[in-house]
């Protein structure tokens, strides 16, 4: 299988990250539940993983908080800025786990920027609706249809000088672009720990440049005498047993993106980006892409996109096809109706990664 789906999750992960969590099953019990070994060593296994994102992110290990994805951070931190009825600015490519979560607490929506690839757009739009002075403003650091990487750095700088406090969905960008709490002076940012960070799923981190509300209330191993949540992160928002395996495993992902380097896994991806586009423009499909992009291209061929993403599977080759739960990036685009196939590079994208697409396609009809 040619897998091509790393927008989804990244598969397969590094074998180091297999072992480490083989190695935390065999080890570790529950941290901070005992001071016996076993509960020591699932201490010592959280703290590092804590450790690793702090120096990978921009941040103190003690404004890591585990969650189990991405959609599990950003509610927390949504609902820690957002009240209901509140009004907040987003981007035009966001992800359900945003615009749900906003539309479950009533807030009223301003959507700034729809134009893909064109940043004088984006910061034109974003400009002018902080202007409205909202309560907050979430936005995605890259598109997850379309890999469009929004200017986060030049959105966060808005934001910092109206005061308005701010969440980044790194869902798409962490482990291969540059994130850090502290040169974006983010409130939240969020990511997961199965995508570019190659850790397993049912793990993510929430860096929190805030105390968060917690989401969830219960055990924490930490003030048991108190009926209310700590006050202190990341205890805070972590009730309840940590996936000790999970964040080992995240663990190792993370050291393994360390040790590659970000620059190097990101030229990988884009440049087999770039190529894909080009050769899937060849074959006549319509195709997205431009200017800043990271490594997921999307195309339309001739048919519908569903049944081509099917075609595709039958020849070896895993992409995902659809609307991919992020209907408002598709309205942006003009593809809410049709959806569109995608395809996203990982870690290991290779020109042979590329062959085998290009020639699947060939038995696509054009658009």
């Amino acid at each position: 299988m040619i897998y091509l789906d790393n927008g989804a999750t990244s598969f397969h992960k590094p074998v180091q990250v297999r072992r480490a969590i083989l190695d935390a099953m065999i080890r570790c019990a529950n941290p901070g539940r005992g001071g016996y070994r076993a509960a020591m060593e699932a201490a010592n296994e959280v703290f590092r993983c804590r450790e690793t994102a702090g120096r990978m992110f921009g941040c103190t290990p003690e404004q890591v908080v585990f969650t189990s994805n991405c959609t599990h951070g950003l509610n927390i931190a949504i609902r820690t800025l957002v009240k209901p009825g509140a009004n907040v600015v987003i981007s035009g490519f966001e992800h359900n786990a945003v615009t749900r979560t906003l539309y479950g607490l009533g807030a009223v929506v301003h959507t700034a920027g729809r134009k893909l690839f064109d940043w004088d757009d984006t910061l034109r739009e974003f400009d002018a609706a902080l202007n409205t002075r909202p309560d907050a403003a979430v936005f995605t650091h890259v598109s997850n249809v379309f890999g469009y990487i929004l200017p986060v750095a030049e959105m966060a700088g808005m934001c910092r000088a109206r005061g308005i406090p701010f969440v980044v969905d790194a869902a798409q960008s962490a482990g291969c672009l540059p994130v850090s709490l502290e040169a974006l002076g983010a409130d939240f940012i969020a990511m997961p720990g199965h995508k570019g960070l190659l850790g397993p799923q049912g793990t993510g981190l929430l860096l929190c440049g805030r105390e968060p509300e917690p989401l969830l209330t219960g055990g924490t191993g930490s003030e048991s005498v108190r009926q209310e949540m700590p006050e202190f992160t990341p205890d805070r928002a972590e009730a309840g047993t940590l996936n000790v395996p999970g964040i080992a495993g995240l663990r190792a992902g993370m050291e393994y993106v360390e040790q590659v380097g970000t620059d190097r896994i990101l030229s990988r991806e884009s440049q087999c980006a770039r190529r894909c586009a080009e050769e899937l423009e060849k074959l006549g499909m319509q195709v997205f892409y431009g200017a800043h992009q990271a490594g997921t291209v999307s195309f339309r061929p001739g048919m519908d996109c569903e049944a081509a993403a099917q075609i595709l599977s039958r020849r070896g080759i895993a992409v995902r096809a659809g609307l991919h739960c992020a209907p408002l990036a598709h309205e942006s685009a003009g593809t809410l109706e049709t959806g569109t196939v995608r395809v996203s590079f990982g870690h290991d994208a290779s020109p042979r990664q590329l062959r085998m697409l290009a020639e699947a396609a060939s038995k696509l009809p054009p658009r």
